[in-house]
C-alpha cells in the first residue's frame, strides 16, 4: 500500500513541475515573440494636439459669431454644470484663458474623446489627477466640438 501511495506521489510531482516548466517556456517564447502584453507601451510624443480624431483645425483671425452662438447654446444644455466659464472650479476646471493654453485640437479632442485623453495624454492625465473626475463623454460631434471651441474663443476674447 505505502508503495503505491509513493508512485501516485511521484507521479504527481513529476507532472506539477513538468507542467510548470512548460508554462515558463510558453511565457518566455509569448515575451521573445512580442506577444506578452505586460510590457508598458512607449509614452507618444506630445504635440500638444491630444489625442483623438481632430489633427488639424483651421480657425480665422476674428470670431464667427453664428458658430459662436450655436456653441453657447451647446455650452448651456452640456457643459455648464461642471464647468464655469471663470477660472472659478466646479466638478471640472474653470475654462477662462483656456485657448490661450491649449491647442485648438486639444480642445476639440478633449471634448469628443475624454476618456482616451485622460488616459494618454499628459496634460489630460494631470487634470484628471488635479480634479478627480472624469470628465464625461457628451456624445458630441466634431462639428459640434467646433461651435464650443469658437464659443470658448470668444470668451478668452472677451476676458
Amino acid at each position: 500500500m505505502k508503495l503505491g501511495a509513493v508512485a501516485l506521489f511521484s507521479g504527481t510531482l513529476l507532472f506539477s513541475c513538468s507542467s510548470g516548466e512548460a508554462e515558463t517556456a510558453a511565457v518566455d517564447n509569448e515575451t521573445e515573440s512580442g506577444l506578452a502584453q505586460d510590457a508598458p507601451a512607449a509614452p507618444a510624443e506630445d504635440n500638444g494636439k491630444g489625442v483623438g480624431p481632430v489633427t488639424t483645425v483651421e480657425i480665422g483671425a476674428d470670431i464667427d459669431q453664428a458658430l459662436a452662438d450655436n456653441g453657447k447654446s451647446i455650452f448651456e444644455g452640456k457643459c455648464s454644470a461642471c464647468h464655469q466659464l471663470s477660472d472659478q472650479k466646479v466638478v471640472g476646471p474653470g475654462l477662462a484663458g483656456v485657448t490661450e493654453r491649449r491647442k485648438p485640437e486639444w480642445v476639440m479632442n478633449m471634448i469628443i474623446n475624454p476618456e482616451q485623453m485622460t488616459k494618454e495624454d499628459p496634460t489630460a492625465k494631470k487634470l484628471l489627477g488635479e480634479h478627480l473626475t472624469q470628465m464625461t463623454n457628451q456624445n458630441v460631434t466634431e462639428q459640434d466640438a467646433r461651435a464650443l471651441l469658437e464659443f470658448l474663443r470668444l470668451n478668452d476674447k472677451n476676458s
